[in-house]
């Protein structure tokens, strides 16, 4: 304890040696660097062994010291310290500020080191700060348990966007692009699709090996609902394409058919080509339909495409189908 009051604590720094001449002003420096001390009461100037009065012996002007009187070569400046500010710590020393130091939310971003765009922060086994690189794009920061650092992954089952097909007037809507080894199961989703004429059902044929399947290898089994209070099964078997709604469509433009459908294994070429799907579509008869079925072209042949066509004559006029890629993991 201290017994009268408390000295003021500050920065305390000596000035690099300074050899005189003829005049009253020399710079301060520390360690090579110009310093600008708060007032001459903030310095303690020893001169020929005498401790000098500030303001009456010297004053400060910015980084330098100007003395009442211009010295002589035969002078000597013995030191000068330099107190820092009045309650005023100056720059701490190397490792010395502790975390009970830095107020709450005292360090702003500004403030941090500088890192890589897409990169975050986690703790490592010792419960250091450590980098997490940057993933690729689309992916999905994966937990790896206690012990271990979170990575960058692609999502478990994640739906990929492939593409997008807008429906005009056509007899036919191909999609053979998109569909290869990349992945094992493909989603497309059928929204608003139109007809031209009413009564027509919407078949599905495949693209084998990049030509147009057209044989009796389909088959295909359905099982469907109206808002009739009716149902029903449909099926085929040694047919050319696969049903994929229940009962025929109505033509109205208020009245489109919605298809989600699911192609397995596109690219083995040692499995049969299945696919499984559920449609709704309002009936040529103004009623409500649900389809649920499944349907299987009996080659091994890889599968690069799809086709949409009507049943007898008739036209899509509109609507789109996505294409999804379905990740493994």
């Amino acid at each position: 304890m201290y017994i009268g009051k408390t000295p003021t604590v500050g920065n305390f720094q000596k000035c690099d040696a300074i050899t005189t001449s003829a005049t009253a002003t020399y710079n301060l420096l520390v360690g090579g660097v110009a310093v600008s001390p708060e007032t001459a009461n903030h310095c303690i100037v020893s001169l020929n062994g005498v401790i000098q009065a500030p303001t009456s012996a010297f004053t400060i002007s910015g980084s330098t010291i100007v003395f009442n009187s211009a010295l002589t070569s035969a002078d000597v400046i013995d030191f000068i310290l330099l107190l820092g500010s009045v309650l005023n710590i100056g720059t701490p020393s190397d490792n010395v500020v502790s975390t009970a130091k830095i107020v709450d939310d005292a360090v702003t971003l500004a403030k941090m080191a500088a890192g890589t765009d897409g990169n975050i922060i986690s703790y490592d086994a010792s419960g250091n700060p450590v980098a997490i690189a940057t993933g690729t794009s689309g992916h999905f920061l994966k937990s790896q348990g206690a012990g271990a650092q979170p990575v960058f992954a692609a999502a478990g089952g994640a739906w990929n966007f492939i593409s997008n097909t807008t429906i005009s007037t056509a007899t036919t809507v191909d999609i053979t692009s998109g569909i290869d080894s990349t992945y094992a199961v493909y989603k497309f989703l059928f929204s608003g699709v139109m007809f031209s004429t009413d009564d027509r059902k919407m078949l599905l044929q495949l693209y084998v090996g990049g030509s147009l399947d057209t044989s009796t290898d389909y088959k295909f089994s359905a099982w469907g609902t109206k808002s009739s209070n009716s149902s029903g099964i449909q099926y085929g078997s040694g047919v050319t394409s696969i049903y994929l709604n229940y009962d025929s469509n109505e033509a109205d433009t208020d009245a489109p058919q919605d298809i989600e459908l699911t192609l397995f294994n596109p690219s083995s070429t040692s499995v049969w080509k299945q696919v499984i799907y559920q449609s709704v579509n309002i009936t040529h008869l103004g009623n409500h339909a649900h389809f649920i079925g499944g349907g299987i072209l009996e080659k091994t042949a890889a599968v690069t495409g799809i086709r949409l066509l009507a049943s007898d004559t008739g036209n899509f006029t509109a609507g789109n189908i996505r294409l999804y890629g379905i990740s493994n993991s």
